[in-house]
């Protein structure tokens, strides 16, 4: 019997070619941290006008506020707090004069007036202090200065003293800030007993006119930073949920929990990805210049290795102590081993050690943006 199938008309465009197969259908070669590696370095290649898509500017929230005094009894529950559920909080009460940061807000200003082949000779690279610029960027876009608290140069010609001082100053509240917060978390602070060096690194750079946060600054993995507000402005903030935009009370100290806090801690704090940006379009400096001073408290290079640390009792935040002891006394030991399971989850490293000045480098150069650098450690 002849077939009863229907023959389709000829194809006035040619020859029917099959469509192409589906791409969920083809093997996929390259990881998915690979292809994040590859998205980061393309949108640091794009022109600053294709960067990224612009929407209205968000709205900012303001930072956790927190005296820094001693009067204030809540001092270590308000830093466990706003550093375990935001990674960043704001100091008033502090010691920092307002009149030395803005003197030395005037010596770094000084800086960015210099010609370029001055700033290079008088700050020479050294990874990573010196000065850094994009070359592709110009107008003197794209420039920072890293400086060591001693802000040493090699121009006879240039006082930084203001700028010096102010770095000391804040080099120090930040060493009292970072022994406040391993008491409230619970976990041993490396350079109490003198036998670890703090390396402390001001980064200084000029702020780039634009709502959008500009993601073409360098990453340096840091335990805390400071940012004293000399003017109203808007910062954004790249936390592990993505980017958000803050607006810290002017004359106080922005404080961000670093990459290193978190390891130390086992993941109890969040974290702020690099330092904070700010957002030239909002109220004030528009017409203006502004700078950013971020002090960054972090590690010297040749720490052999970053991982959690030993994990000692919290301080008392002032809460209502245990009563396992009186329960124990009256032949109820039924939360006792609860409680002893948790304390094992909480010893259990959820990072694994890794070289600090391989890491260092890697996010330095890499610049990785759109992935958690610390990822690739994790258990």
């Amino acid at each position: 019997m002849a077939s009863s199938a229907h023959t389709p008309p000829p194809n006035p465009y040619g020859t029917t070619v099959a469509p192409p197969p589906t791409p969920s259908t083809q093997p996929s070669h390259v990881s998915t941290s690979d292809a994040a590696d590859a998205i980061s370095r393309l949108f640091q290649r794009l022109p600053p006008a294709l960067s990224l898509p612009t929407r209205a500017s968000p709205r900012a929230t303001s930072p956790p506020s927190i005296s820094f005094s001693d009067q204030n009894l809540n001092l270590l529950s308000d830093l466990l707090s706003s550093s375990s559920q935001h990674g960043f909080f704001q100091l008033i009460d502090h010691p920092i004069p307002s009149q030395l940061a803005r003197s030395a807000e005037s010596d770094s200003l000084a800086l960015f007036d210099l010609p370029r082949p001055q700033k290079q000779h008088s700050f020479p690279k050294n990874w990573p202090l010196g000065f850094d610029a994009d070359e592709d960027e110009e107008d003197g876009a794209g420039e920072a200065f890293c400086l060591e608290s001693s802000c040493s140069t090699e121009s006879t010609h240039l006082s930084l003293s203001s700028l010096r001082e102010f770095t000391r100053a804040m080099e120090k509240l930040g060493l009292d800030v970072l022994d406040s917060l391993a008491r409230a978390v619970g976990f041993e602070n490396p350079f109490r007993s003198g036998s670890n060096r703090v390396c402390p690194l001001m980064w200084i750079s000029e702020d780039v006119p634009g709502n959008k946060p500009d993601l073409s600054g360098r990453v340096y993995p840091y335990i805390i930073g400071l940012q004293y507000q000399i003017t109203s402005q808007k910062h954004s903030l790249l936390v592990d949920s993505g980017w958000i935009t803050v607006s810290p009370r002017v004359d106080s100290v922005m404080v961000t929990v670093g990459d290193i806090a978190q390891v130390w801690s086992n993941g109890k704090l969040k974290k702020v990805r690099g330092r904070a940006v700010v957002n030239r379009g909002s109220e004030a400096g528009k017409s203006s210049r502004s700078i950013s001073m971020a002090l960054l408290l972090t590690l010297p290079l040749d720490t052999p290795n970053v991982s959690p640390l030993p994990h000692l009792p919290p301080a008392d935040h002032g809460t209502q102590p245990h009563k396992a002891e009186e329960q124990t006394e009256a032949g109820s030991t039924s939360g006792t081993s609860k409680e002893e399971e948790e304390e094992e989850d909480d010893e259990r490293p959820l990072f694994r050690s890794f070289s600090f000045e391989d890491y260092a480098w890697r996010i330095y150069h890499e610049r990785l943006l759109l992935k958690d650098p610390l990822d690739r450690y994790r258990i």
